[in-house]
């Protein structure tokens, strides 16, 4: 279940490292490692040496082998060990020196790191995230941060990615289906969520004979457990009120970041309202995804209309961002910032509005950005009325 080269995306980043003139990229994010090499790692130790010309060296945990052989798009794979008998330093120690090692032996000067990474997604274990020390930034001598141009590269979507985006979202709209046919009042969030993740987790490994690894993450409140943002809880499902699913898909280290609802019964005329409103700010702000249109626009468009629906100073959380080899990431879209939004770029849209002691709606999707407007990626309605 592995994916050809994509020629297009390292192709793209190889034109911005010859603008900044870096002989090579060294990352160990994993989401970065996978986007470089499509080798998703099973415990975050694992280095790329991504070269301007030539091939790239993936830098592996030795039990990963097979996975790396089958899986990477180079065949230059180093193995390092993650226990060494005569060794009882962290295994992260040891990949970092191969990765002296090649750049070394590739005699690369200009060296790019991810040296004000912020966030990174998970490996494919996710329960021990890994993060490396002091000393792995200045292995490599003076180097470029590399951050800005991973960001630049990674915002526009190939067709590859965005196909791969396509089978996360299917599965979170399959997976909502499944919960919107099961939920009942009275059930527990906690026990709502995990029948969300357990159908995630369940058939979407192997989903359509393309998915390696499905991870289903949630956070699940329901009628006045309804915040931002607290953990799932023992809370009982309401009738008449809205679930609330704040959902992510992870396919092979590509994802989809949703919010949908469920409501057992007909909505109160409280939430109806609060839906309507939110839902005419939701479709404003898909109108103004189109190449060319400001992303801080798009976040005061979003803030504006949330205000004049009775609720100023709402949301607390961003509105818009970038969504891809990470749930979050690059553009995020800013009142105070710039940039502009491109065509290729998958966008989520999150408008939420809450009320003073608990209660409240968020509404998200993910749009690919098209020369003629938005597309929605995941066909699970919005509009929860209509399911």
């Amino acid at each position: 279940m592995s994916w050809p080269l994509d020629a297009p995306k390292l192709d793209r980043v190889r034109r911005l490292m010859a603008e900044q003139d870096l002989d090579a990229l060294v990352v160990r994010a994993p989401d970065n490692v996978l986007y470089l090499t499509n080798y998703w790692c099973m415990k975050g130790y694992d280095v790329a040496v991504f070269p301007r010309e030539g091939d790239a060296t993936l830098i592996a945990l030795e039990p990963q082998r097979d996975d790396a052989e089958r899986t990477a798009w180079t065949d230059a794979i180093r193995l390092f060990k993650g226990y060494d008998e005569r060794d009882p330093r962290p295994p992260a120690v040891r990949a970092v020196e191969v990765a002296q090692e090649v750049v070394r032996q590739g005699g690369y000067e200009r060296i790019g790191l991810e040296l004000s990474l912020g966030t990174q997604a998970s490996d494919r274990m996710v329960g021990e995230p890994t993060t490396y020390t002091h000393d792995f930034f200045h292995a490599f001598g003076p180097a470029v941060d590399a951050t800005p141009l991973l960001a630049a590269a990674r915002a526009v979507k190939t067709e590859q990615e965005v196909e791969r985006m396509r089978l996360a979202n299917d599965l979170a709209t399959r997976a909502m289906e499944h919960v919107r046919r099961d939920l009942r009042a009275g059930m527990k969030e906690s026990e709502a969520g995990a029948l969300w993740e357990g159908f995630v987790h369940g058939e979407g490994t192997g989903y359509e004979g393309k998915v390696e690894l499905a991870r289903g993450f949630s956070l699940v409140w329901s009628g006045p457990g309804i915040r931002t943002f607290t953990a799932t809880a023992d809370r009982p499902v309401q009738e008449r009120e809205p679930t609330l699913f704040e959902i992510w898909v992870c396919v092979d280290g590509y994802w989809c970041d949703h919010t949908k609802n469920v409501c057992p019964g007909e909505l109160t005329p409280e939430y109806d309202e609060l839906l309507d409103r939110l839902l005419a700010v939701y479709r404003a702000a898909v109108d103004h995804l189109r190449p060319g249109a400001s992303l801080a626009e798009l976040d005061l468009l979003v803030r504006e209309g949330i205000a004049d629906a009775g609720y100023p100073g709402q949301p607390s959380h961003p509105v818009a961002h970038g969504v891809g080899a990470r749930a979050h990431e690059p553009p995020y879209a800013h009142q105070a910032g710039s940039g502009t939004i491109e065509e290729g770029m998958v966008l989520a849209i999150e408008p939420g509005a809450y009320w003073d002691g608990g209660g409240g709606l968020r509404v998200e999707d993910n749009f690919l950005v098209t020369a003629d407007g938005a597309e929605q990626l995941s066909s699970y309605p919005d509009d929860f009325r209509r399911t």
